[in-house]
């Protein structure tokens, strides 16, 4: 076995500290192994000459003693994140030769803490997907195989970042949640995936899918590294006014933290038709294992619920209709050529540019927000929306954290599910109530199905809570193992 296939975030800090080996060596064997799974399709752009470069850097850091959070740590940039001087698609046609002249806050902040950038990793077009299967470079196939050796979904719409970290090509992912594009594609894939309070990181510099919804957030391989990548990339940012400024915790630290006497609560609600038997199991037993260690189970009611994907598929959609008016083929973006009239160059450019499912929801989008339908749809969505926030903070006075399945189910095969958006959309039904509510939400691997197939469990908390999140979840992850 390769001395490097084990590796964690944290291992590798410590690794690096004591010079087991150099940051350079450890990129070139990153950059062969996602040379040798390019199968898999989780990079739409690979940036190796880039990664050695900041390898080198890194490698004199450690040999001058100013060692930073995530030195020499090679990452995978989901390709949502602009990066200066460096290809950002958002998986579209409409982006598929832009290069941005300025960074990311999430990006500058990891590349200003030392890490390694392997390359830009594939998702859905403009994060509008749960199965990574509507990019226009192509879907994703999910490291881990179904029956017969068949190709799964790996989730989405950060699948790429999620089978880069399950297929070992990186240490750790960026991804950006709107309404479960990093907790889905973690159950999937048997990964950790975290998205943070709403705020807590910054958008500046991330292609907008839903401006409300949208929040930055990381995939390792455990909740060390969960922890550790997190820390990095929060923090207030006066370039987005959504930006928190409440004060970032050491995230590491939440080992101090205790769970007994505290309280997790059990929504009905989230005993949803077509639960899986094993999933809903795991979740069963879970609930006894923390009674074990003196943490309370208690049940608690989320009526509205049952309205968060409707209420999303709104707002979202909505969000998105006005987000993607600025691709209309002038100052950059694909453009239509031999066009006689700006009306032409609009409608071709963009017809040609989006996806079937951008098209979609951008059409949904528009619809909810036009004269006669915006009372109607949209502002009585972002009334339920308000009603679902309610649930949780009252849920939150009764309970310090709550435990429910990430997804109703495992994996399913590329393909299966393309030709019914309704049904796709309902792989979300579990991780969109946080998303609407602007809650910190793990996802972490709880158990595997009879046919081998990972899935997740997903923790809760109160906004700015995530300290407790990833002391939960780091301890179903230690009874998982």
């Amino acid at each position: 076995m390769n001395q490097f296939e084990k590796l964690t975030i944290k291992s590798t800090i410590q690794h690096l500290k004591c010079k087991d080996f150099s940051c350079k060596e450890l990129t070139e064997y990153f950059i062969k192994k996602i040379s040798d799974n390019r199968k898999l399709n989780c990079f739409i752009t690979e940036t190796p000459d880039h990664a050695l470069e900041m390898a080198l850097n890194s490698d004199k850091k450690i040999d001058n003693n100013e060692i930073r959070a995530m030195e020499g740590i090679p990452i995978a940039m989901k390709d949502l994140f602009c990066t200066k001087n460096v290809k950002t698609t958002a998986a579209s046609k409409i982006l598929e030769n832009f290069i941005p002249f300025y960074e990311s806050t999430v990006s500058k902040k990891l590349w200003d803490s030392g890490s390694v950038m392997l390359g830009k990793s594939n998702l859905d077009e403009f994060a509008m997907g749960s199965a990574n299967t509507t990019s226009f470079f192509g879907n994703v196939i999910n490291p881990i195989k179904g029956k017969n050796n068949s190709d799964l979904v790996p989730g989405g719409s950060s699948g790429g970042s999620a089978a880069a970290v399950a297929a070992g090509l990186c240490l750790g992912a960026t991804g950006s949640d709107t309404g479960g594009s990093i907790r889905q594609p973690a159950s999937f894939c048997g990964i950790v995936g975290m998205k943070p309070t709403y705020g807590r990181c910054s958008r500046f510099g991330m292609v907008a899918f839903a401006s409300s919804l949208d929040q930055a957030g990381t995939l390792t391989k455990n909740v060390d590294d969960s922890a550790i990548m997190l820390q990095t990339i929060c923090g207030y940012d006066e370039k987005d006014s959504t930006s928190s400024k409440m004060d970032v915790p050491k995230f590491s630290e939440y080992e101090k933290l205790s769970l007994k006497g505290k309280k997790i609560g059990i929504p009905k609600e989230y005993l949803v038709d077509g639960l899986n038997s094993e999933i809903k199991k795991s979740w069963e037993n879970f609930s006894e294992e923390f009674k074990k260690i003196g943490v309370e189970i208690i049940d608690i009611s989320l009526p509205h619920t049952k309205y968060s994907l409707p209420t999303y598929y709104i707002i979202a959609p909505a969000e998105a209709s006005a987000n993607l008016a600025r691709y209309d083929g002038v100052r950059y973006g694909y453009r239509h050529q031999n066009v006689d009239n700006l009306d032409d160059l609009y409608e071709i450019s963009r017809s040609k540019g989006f996806g079937d499912e951008v098209k979609r929801r951008i059409m949904i989008g528009t619809y909810v927000l036009s004269a006669g339908y915006y009372d109607a749809y949209y502002i009585k969505a972002l009334k339920v929306r308000r009603l679902i926030l309610d649930d949780f903070i009252k849920a939150f006075k009764k309970c310090d954290l709550i435990l429910t399945p990430t997804t109703p189910n495992v994996s399913f095969l590329i393909g299966e599910k393309q030709d019914d958006p309704l049904e796709m959309y309902l792989n979300d039904v579990l991780t969109v109530p946080a998303s609407l509510a602007g809650l910190p939400a793990i996802s972490v691997p709880a158990g595997k199905n009879k046919d081998g197939l990972p899935f997740g469990l997903q923790i809760i908390s109160s906004h700015f809570n995530e300290a407790l999140v990833f002391k939960a979840a780091k301890f179903i992850e230690d009874t998982n193992k």
